[in-house]
């Protein structure tokens, strides 16, 4: 009886607490979620209630390139993690760099629809509710990539100085499911902004 319960034992793996990392990027996923959520509601409730122009139609173009920059972003970081796991210290510098261009391709491109919106066709924060809701929601979307890439680019400068080790591998997991969050949450963005909203 007592090698069967050996037997089971060596069978069943042993259950472990998950790390504290993924708990807590969990938790940060779930509460920023909620915020998102909150935001996308307000655009979409407030779609066509603007008493005055500009309205999306007469000013938003699709942000085609910049959304395909930051969605690959999300392949190149997951070849990032993976090349770190197998101890690939070049493979994972290359992808990481690649990740850190294209996050930033796409807040230089938001940046410069900003520019475009507010001083060409005059749409601001307070112009209307479609410039306070589109303001706010984008707007707390580039936020949270500059934050993102604040990281990534630490994290190239340890690089660099030979500080990244495969030992960090889980480590850079954790933050790689924050920026699949963002990018994730853009695709919702994109989707209610530039297809619903229009």
């Amino acid at each position: 009886m007592s090698s069967v319960a050996a037997a089971q034992a060596l069978l069943k793996p042993e259950w472990t607490l998950p790390s504290r990392g993924r708990v807590g990027m969990f938790c940060l996923i779930a509460a920023e979620s909620a915020v998102f959520t909150i935001f996308v509601i307000a655009y979409i409730f407030y779609i066509g209630k603007s008493m005055s122009g500009p309205l999306p139609k007469d000013v938003l173009e699709l942000p085609i390139f910049i959304s395909i920059c930051l969605i690959s972003s999300s392949l190149t970081i997951h070849l990032a993690v993976r090349a770190l796991g197998k101890a690939q210290l070049g493979a994972f510098a290359l992808w990481w760099v690649l990740t850190l261009a294209l996050g930033s391709i796409f807040l230089v491109g938001t940046g410069r629809e900003w520019y475009h919106l507010i001083y060409e066709k005059g749409l601001t924060i307070n112009t209307n509710l479609f410039g306070t809701t589109y303001y706010s929601l984008v707007g707390l979307h580039a936020f949270h990539v500059t934050v993102g890439l604040l990281v990534i680019l630490t994290v190239t400068i340890f690089t660099l100085v030979k500080k990244v080790k495969p030992e960090h591998h889980e480590k850079v997991e954790v933050f790689s499911m924050y920026w699949h969050f963002v990018d994730v949450v853009w695709v919702i963005v994109f989707s209610v902004v530039y297809i619903v909203g229009r």
